[in-house]
C-alpha cells in the first residue's frame, strides 16, 4: 500500500505571517506611545492649560478685532490684564499669610504664657514654659533639626519654584499664538478635512469658545461682587487684611465648586477670631446671608446666557479633574464639563416627557383615603 501525501490543512495559512507581525507592531507601537506619554506629560498638560485658556479670552480678543485692533496686540492687551490680576490675587494672598505669621511670631510669647496658665489653672499642674522652649530649641532639638532640613531644601525649593514659573511662561506663549493666530491655526486644520467636517469642526470651536468663555466670565463676575461685598464688610467691622479676604472669598467661592464657599469662609473667620471672637460672628453670618442672595438673585441672572453646571455635576467634574491631573485638572473641569454638556445638547435628539409622578417638578400630594362610616353596614 502506497502513502498517503501530507494533508494540506497542516501547513500555516498565509495571513497566519502578516497577523502576527500586525500583533507585534501594535504592541511596540502601544508601547512607544506609553513612553513618550510619560516624558511628555508635562507638554501636554501645559497645551491643555493654554487651550482653554485661549478658549476663555478669544471673546474678548475678538470684541477688540471688530473694534479695528490687530489681533496681536488684542491678545497682549487681554493677557496682561488677566496676568495683572492673577498677579494682585497672589500678591495680596502672600501679604496676608506672610503678615499673619509674622505677628503669630511676635505674639508667641505672650500665647505661650496664655497657654501655661491655663493649664497649671485648670489641671493643677507645673508646667513651665521655658523649660519646654529650651527643650525644643537646644542643640539637637526638634527646632534646630527642623531649621536645618529647611536650610538644606532651599535650593531644591527655589529650583522647583523656578520650573513651576518656566511652565507659567509657556502657557502663556502657547495661548498667545493660539489666540493671535486662532483664524490661521483653524485654516490649517480645516486645509486637511472635507467641507461637512469641516463645518463640524468650527460649529464645535464656537461652541467650546461661547461655552467655555461664558462661563469663566459669568464665574469672574460673580467674583468680583462677591469680593467687593465681602472686602466693604470687612473693613467695616474692622478685620484685618481687608482687600486680601475680600478676593479670597471672591475667587475661591466662585472657582471651587459646592464647598467653595465654605472653605473661602473659613479663612476670614479664622482672622477675625484672632482679632475678636464678635467680628468673627457677623463675618459668618455675612458670609451664609451673601450666599443665599448670590444664589437666588444674582447667579440666576448672570448665568441666564451661560452654561450654568448643577452643582452635582461640577462636584464630580472636579474630583474626576483632580484624579487625573491635580489641581490643574481640577479647575480645568469645570469649563471642559460646561463644553461636554453643551455638545450634549446640541447632538442629542430630545423628546417631550411624559406626565408621571416620578418626572413632576413638585409631587403632586397623596390622597387619603375615606374612612369608612362605622353606621354603613360592611360586605
Amino acid at each position: 500500500m502506497s502513502e498517503l501525501p501530507p494533508s494540506s490543512d497542516n501547513r500555516v495559512p498565509r495571513w497566519w505571517w502578516k497577523a502576527v507581525a500586525i500583533f507585534w507592531i501594535g504592541a511596540l507601537a502601544v508601547l512607544v506611545v506609553r513612553w513618550l506619554f510619560g516624558r511628555l506629560t508635562t507638554l501636554f498638560v501645559i497645551l491643555l492649560v493654554a487651550f482653554f485658556l485661549s478658549l476663555a479670552i478669544e471673546p474678548a480678543v475678538n470684541a477688540l478685532a471688530r473694534r479695528g485692533w490687530r489681533r496681536g496686540a488684542a491678545t497682549g492687551v487681554v493677557m496682561l490684564g488677566v496676568g495683572l490680576l492673577g498677579i494682585l490675587f497672589f500678591v495680596a494672598i502672600g501679604t496676608l499669610v506672610v503678615r499673619q505669621v509674622a505677628n503669630f511670631i511676635d505674639q508667641a510669647p505672650e500665647y505661650v504664657q496664655s497657654i501655661e496658665d491655663w493649664i497649671n489653672d485648670n489641671f493643677d499642674a507645673d508646667v513651665d514654659a521655658d523649660e519646654i522652649i529650651q527643650s525644643l530649641t537646644e542643640e539637637g532639638g526638634p527646632l534646630r533639626r527642623f531649621a536645618e532640613r529647611f536650610a538644606g531644601n532651599t535650593l531644591r525649593f527655589g529650583t522647583t519654584a523656578l520650573g513651576y514659573l518656566l511652565q507659567l511662561l509657556s502657557v502663556f506663549l502657547f495661548t498667545f499664538y493660539m489666540v493671535a493666530d486662532g483664524p490661521r491655526l483653524r485654516r490649517t486644520i480645516c486645509s486637511v478635512l472635507r467641507p461637512d467636517l469641516q463645518r463640524e469642526v468650527l460649529r464645535a470651536w464656537d461652541t467650546a469658545i461661547d461655552k467655555t468663555g461664558g462661563y469663566l466670565y459669568s464665574r469672574a463676575l460673580l467674583a468680583l461682587f462677591s469680593a467687593i461685598a465681602h472686602t466693604v464688610l470687612f473693613q467695616m467691622i474692622g478685620v484685618p487684611y481687608a482687600l486680601a479676604l475680600g478676593l479670597w472669598v471672591g475667587v475661591i467661592s466662585q472657582f471651587i465648586p459646592v464647598v467653595g464657599t465654605y472653605l473661602a469662609g473659613v479663612l476670614p473667620v479664622l482672622v477675625a477670631v484672632v482679632n475678636d471672637p464678635i467680628d468673627a460672628l457677623w463675618v459668618l453670618g455675612f458670609v451664609v446671608i451673601y450666599q443665599q442672595i448670590e444664589n437666588y438673585l444674582l447667579a440666576p441672572r448672570i448665568s441666564a446666557r451661560t452654561m450654568e453646571l448643577h452643582p452635582a455635576v461640577a462636584f464630580g467634574a472636579a474630583i474626576a479633574g483632580g484624579a487625573m491631573l491635580g489641581p490643574v485638572g481640577a479647575l480645568l473641569a469645570l469649563p471642559a464639563a460646561a463644553t461636554i454638556q453643551a455638545f450634549t445638547s446640541l447632538y442629542l435628539r430630545r423628546h417631550d416627557v411624559v406626565d408621571d409622578e416620578l418626572t413632576a417638578p413638585t409631587p403632586p400630594p397623596r390622597r387619603r383615603r375615606p374612612l369608612a362610616n362605622a353606621d354603613e353596614p360592611t360586605g
